[in-house]
């Protein structure tokens, strides 16, 4: 891997993705319900706001790297063959955005032979700029951040994650279920970059993570680890790679135990 390109992909990647944000932020709470429309059978949205932030993101990476692989949340697949990949997410939290709060971010993911090497989320509601390099460590708005020794709790603030095609599958909403009863606080963002970036804070204590794969999924799972938390599957394997049905759990090594255990008493792979 050549580290030259890691680093001019995270400079074009901070500036695409505070021009875009700056972009998201002016027309926050601006759009009527004719500027948006629902994509899916499921309920999942698409906004004016998502595709002029997109074409600036896709601009500049075109720019710098043509003849790498992109998808994107709208655009789709340029389906160039290469080992660089970028997922780009324009707007994580677009169904916040449509209804007026202000709960969403910029996602930009480079993948090199389906491996994160480098991300940027840009919060520009609250201007937390978060970036991570492999190996390289996780900073937000330029400061490093760590986890240090897992925080004790009594119950557990933890982050849901669920595919938008998951619904109301029945291993779904028992494992809901079981969280929300056995947790201080089972936590839904519709925007689950921000989640994985207040998980690499220290601010909550893990986050399970129920078969939802897409554009924002790798950014934060690279804060994640690059803060020194873990990341394994539901049976406790290290996640590596990537995956088209991902079941996870991250938190601080230490607590892995505690919420595996909280995910199996759940019944979440019980049959029907």
């Amino acid at each position: 891997m050549d580290r030259a390109v890691v680093r001019e992909a995270q400079r074009v990647a901070v500036e695409a993705a505070r021009e875009a944000g700056e972009l998201l932020k002016k027309l926050f709470d601006k759009l009527d319900t004719h500027t948006y429309k629902q994509k899916d059978e499921y309920g999942d949205l698409v906004t004016e706001a998502d595709h002029r932030a997109e074409e600036i993101i896709l601009g500049k990476i075109k720019q710098s790297f043509p003849e790498h692989h992109i998808i994107s949340e709208e655009a789709g697949d340029n389906r160039l063959s290469s080992d660089w990949l970028w997922l780009v997410d324009p707007l994580d939290g677009t169904n916040n955005f449509a209804v007026g709060m202000p709960l969403f971010a910029v996602s930009i993911t480079l993948m090199y032979q389906r491996e994160a090497v480098m991300a940027v989320i840009y919060e520009p509601m609250t201007d937390r700029l978060y970036e991570a390099v492999a190996n390289g460590g996780f900073r937000c708005n330029g400061r490093i951040i760590r986890l240090g020794e897992p925080r004790a709790f009594n119950r557990a603030t933890v982050g849901w994650i669920q595919g938008h095609k998951v619904q109301q599958e029945p291993r779904a909403v028992r494992l809901r279920q079981h969280l929300d009863a056995s947790t201080k606080r089972m936590m839904r963002l519709w925007a689950p970059t921000l989640q994985w970036t207040m998980l690499a804070k220290g601010d909550l204590e893990a986050i399970i993570l129920y078969n939802s794969e897409g554009e924002d999924l790798y950014s934060g799972m690279l804060m994640v680890r690059e803060a020194g938390g873990s990341i394994t599957d539901f049976e406790g394997r290290p996640f590596t790679g990537m995956s088209s049905e991902p079941y996870l759990i991250a938190c601080h090594p230490q607590q892995l135990p505690f919420f595996r255990g909280l995910v199996h008493n759940g019944l979440v792979w019980h049959s029907d």
